[in-house]
This record gives C-alpha cells, structure tokens and sequence, in this order.
C-alpha cells in the first residue's frame, strides 16, 4: 500500500496542483467581482457560495446561477473558468488513466492484492515455490482435498493460468522471481498458518536458495525441496531440508520395484497416487537386454538401477562427451531405424527412451515397437500438454516428472505416515505384499483408494480421546465398524501404526488404542466419512463399541437419569 500511495503522490502531483489552483483562481474571482441582488444592490459572493458554485461548475454539472443572477461580468468569469477547469479536469484524468495503465502501479496493485489475499487465510497453508507443470498439478489436488495453497512463478502467464482456473478454493498467485525474499515474505512465509515451503522451479540453484532461506527465515517449517542433481541434493540436505526429490531416482526405483515385486510396485503406486484415478495393473518388466535412448540425468538412473537388478544395457546417445556415457554407446538419436537395428533390438527385452525432447522419445518407441513388437515400452515425458499423445500411444509405462513429484509430496503432505508405511513395506516379503494388494482390492472400488491418517488426540478425535481419558477400552476395531450397522466393517485397511517410536504394520483389529496413536488407513471415500462419525461424536462411539445407543437429547437424558 505504501508503493501506491508513493506512485500516485508522485505522478499526480503535477496534476493536482494545476487541479487546486485553478479551483482556488476560480473561486477567489467569484469573490472579488461584484453581483447585484434581487432587489438591485451592489454584492458580493462568499467563499463558500463561490466554492458550491465552481464545485459543480467544474465538474460540468450546472445547477444555475445561485444565489442571484449574475452580471455579465461575473458571467465572463464564469465563462474562463468552465474552459480552464476542463482544461485541467482532462489533463488530470488523461493522468490518472496513465498511472493506472503502467506496470509498475498494476505491479503494484496486485502485490497489494497478493498480499491481502495471502493474510486473509486462516487454515494451515502451503507456499508453492514454482508453478510449472509439477506445481500446477500438485495444487489441483491440494485444493480437491480441501486443503490451502499460496502459489510463486516468475511467468505471468503461468498465474495468469492459475487466476483462470476454476478451483475449490482460491489460491492466491503471485508472479515474482522466488529467489527475492520479500517476495517470500509477501507469500506468506512467516505467516503462522504457512505449513511448509515446497520448491519446484527447474532450477537446482533456486530450489537450494529458496530452502536455506525458509530454514533461516522460520526454522519451524518443513521444507520439500526438488533436485535433480545428487550434488545438488547432498547440498540441500546438509542444512536439514526435510525431504528431497528426484524424479529420476524416483522412477529408477520405481522400475526396479516393478522388476522385483511387482505387488510392491503397485501398492507403491496406489497409495500415492491422485485419488479417483482408475486402479493400475500390475506391470511385469521383463529381465534380459535393454536399449536405452539418452544418456542424461534420467538416462543414467535408470541404467544404473537396470544393471543393479542384473539386466545388460546397450545406451543410444546423440553426444556421448557430453553426458559421459560408456564407450560403447552408440552415437546416434534413436529416431531412426538403423541405429535400433545397429543395437540390436529385435532380440531386446525392453526399450527406454529418455532424452528430454517427447517427439523424439514418442518417435523412438513408436519405431522400436514396429521393429520388435514384444518389446517392453518405456518413454519419458517432459510437457503435461502431450498427455494426450502418450496415452494414444499405449506405453507400459511413462516417466511424467509432475506426476512423480506430485504423487510424492501429496503423500507427505496428506498423510505423512504413507512415506514411513512404504518404507517399512518395501522390507518385507513378496507374500506379504500380494497378500496386502488382495485385501486393498477388498475395499477399493475400481478406484484408487483413499488414504488418511488419524491421532488419537482431543483435537483430531475428540469422541476417542474422551473416551481414553475416561479409562474405556477403544479397540481399532471399533473405528472401522459401520456407524450404521456396527456388525459390518467399514471398506478401509489399517496400515499403520505408530506409537511414540514404535510402528506396527497392519495393525490387528483388536489392538486397544492409546492417547496420541497415530494410524494410517487406505479404503473408500465414504469410510473416512462415516469414520468421522465415529471419532467426532461420543453417541456414535458408544455404539460401535457397545451396540447400545445412548439418549441423544437432553431431555431423554434427563428421564434416564431420573428414572
């Protein structure tokens, strides 16, 4: 607000003057130049008749001659005044639209809106550092949950897209370059309710400036940081930076998880997928030879996890000097069909293509699949707008950086447990895994299933945290009944549980609950509602735990009581 005031001091200053002065000049000829009265005699105006009369001579209104009629003198006065003040109202209008009209005063205005917007908001936010193709799709889902974002890119035109869209609830967005920490701070930074900083630009040097800046400036929030290089995310991680992606690694390990345990790959991709997406199926990598096209980041993450898993490699790469790639790569694009043939691809096993150019890698899949139709397929895709020409391409599988970025910080944000559930999953048996995907397909409906996450305190679930601190015995299953017919269980799966520094895979349903246990479930969107219902009201509770339903009125209270 002080950077407008300052601009319209500044460019209407001129203007105003010229605007006051004539409206004095006018007024204070109106004074000195004598009228006459209804009844003849020699008068003169007072300052404020002269004021009301040029207040609304000037503007171009007129009321008439008041309070008597003029003599031609005064009507001369009059006459050079009207023209001197639409002289000076046009030029102090022409000013004013000119102001409006620069785009240090709209840069102005909407930061001063930005800002507004920002401190209005009074639920846990997050401040999203880079509104690319990763950020635009992470803040779609935040806001399909319910749950708040302040949004930071250096292209308007990005903000433009973010003003544009039509999202549950408003996302204020500000175009800025992040590495300014005013413009951190106008975000919303040290706000109380800022939950965390989420870092997505491209660029591995802002994404590190932006997360020192947030751990110096509020020590208090948690930091989620993109990295696409390994120096840049030991750099990052020295300061204490929460979590660190790589969508490369993210996507290397994924597909070796696919080799290995298919189950895990799956429930791996369920659980932290965007929810209401159809079911995937299992994919089953083949193990043997494999081409890779693009000796890059990706290229070069996925190799190393391909050959880890026990598979051989043969790398197309178009500069191999540049990207360091073995000696016996061959240099070529992988667009045309010789250089698949010079690799040998009728007798591989699968092929990757990984440049960061998607016609290139739609033409190099599109060619490998012509030349061995049973080949394994591949692509990496760079740009969300040629979604719809991957999946018309029917892939086995596509590496979408957005998607596995997103995917991956909606679990930690939504539910944090989700991280620590897979983790702990990925260390056990292939068994336990299939068992688990039976027991998730149960309860899903054709859907990607729901997770959420519950604790067992006063403000999360006041019902069970009343009921603990009155000595009752909750048991797990008691939240998983239907508050309808407490005989069936709610569609859901109990995955986690973490007491203190404990965690128990797969909780049984008769585990007793404890204040401040933390439980993650997955399941239908309509078990976390009726769930709710459970750890929200006491009555509910009591039902699911006793089968008896208490008097919910007063008054049948009362009678209870006295009876």
């Amino acid at each position: 607000m002080e950077n407008i005031i300052f601009l319209i001091l500044r460019r209407m200053r001129l203007p105003l003057v010229l605007l006051v002065s004539v409206y004095a000049l006018s007024v204070l000829g109106l004074v000195l130049i004598p009228g006459l009265d209804d009844q003849g005699n020699p008068w003169h105006m007072d300052f404020f008749h002269a004021f009301y009369f040029v207040s609304f001579m000037g503007s171009t209104i007129g009321f008439g001659e008041i309070p008597y009629a003029f003599t031609d003198a005064q009507r001369m006065w009059v006459v050079f005044t009207i023209y001197i003040a639409v002289v000076a109202w046009l030029y102090t209008i022409g000013t004013m639209i000119s102001l409006i009209q620069t785009p240090a005063f709209q840069s102005a205005v909407t930061r001063n809106a930005f800002i507004r917007g920002t401190r209005r908001i009074r639920s846990a936010f997050f401040l999203i550092c880079g509104y690319g193709d990763t950020g635009e799709l992470l803040v779609d889902t935040l806001t399909d949950r319910g749950l708040r974002a302040v949004a930071i890119d250096v292209d308007q035109n990005r903000i433009n897209n973010l003003e544009l869209k039509e999202l549950p609830v408003q996302v204020p967005g500000l175009c800025a370059d992040a590495l300014d920490l005013s413009s951190l701070l106008a975000a919303g930074l040290k706000h109380r309710h800022c939950a965390g900083v989420v870092a997505l630009t491209d660029n591995d040097h802002i994404n590190l400036k932006i997360a020192i800046t947030s751990k110096l400036i509020n020590p208090r929030l948690r930091v989620i940081c993109r990295a696409e290089s390994h120096d840049a995310a030991a750099n990052i991680a020295s300061f204490g930076t929460e979590h660190i992606i790589n969508p490369f690694d993210t996507f290397a390990d994924h597909l070796a998880m696919a080799l290995n345990a298919p189950s895990m790959y799956l429930m791996n991709d369920w659980l932290t997928s965007a929810s209401h997406r159809p079911l995937s199926e299992p994919l089953f990598p083949p193990r043997g030879r494999w081409i890779l096209c693009g000796y890059g980041r990706f290229g070069k993450a996925v190799a190393k996890r391909l050959l880890d898993e026990g598979n051989t490699v043969t790398v197309i790469e178009a500069d191999p000097q540049a990207t360091d790639a073995p000696a016996e790569s061959i240099c070529a694009r992988g667009t045309e069909a010789d250089t698949l043939l010079e690799a040998d691809v009728k007798n591989a096993v699968g092929v990757v293509a990984g440049t960061d150019d998607d016609a290139n890698n739609l033409s190099i899949v599109m060619t490998a699949g012509d030349l061995n139709p049973t080949l394994f397929v591949v692509a990496r895709q760079n740009r969300s707008e040629n979604d719809e020409i991957f999946r018309a391409a029917r892939l086995d599988l596509v590496a979408k950086n957005s998607g596995i970025i997103a995917s991956r910080i909606l679990a930690l944000i939504t539910t944090p447990l989700t991280a620590e559930f897979l983790r702990l999953a990925s260390q056990q048996e292939r068994q336990w895994a299939d068992e688990l995907i039976s027991r998730i397909i149960g309860v899903a409906d054709d859907r990607v299933p729901q997770t959420w996450m519950l604790e067992t305190r006063a403000t999360d679930t006041p019902a069970v945290a009343q009921a603990l601190a009155n000595g009752d015995t909750v048991l797990l299953e008691h939240l998983c009944r239907d508050p309808h017919d407490r005989k069936r269980l709610l569609r859901c799966v109990p995955l986690l549980m973490k007491r203190g520094r404990e965690h128990n895979l797969l909780p049984g349903l008769k585990t007793a609950l404890q204040p401040f246990d933390q439980i993650l479930f997955c399941g239908r969107e309509t078990a976390i509602h009726r769930m709710s219902r459970i750890c929200y009201d006491p009555s509910v509770l009591c039902y699911t735990t006793t089968g008896k339903r208490p008097a919910a009125g007063w008054v049948w209270r009362r009678l209870i009581r006295s009876a």
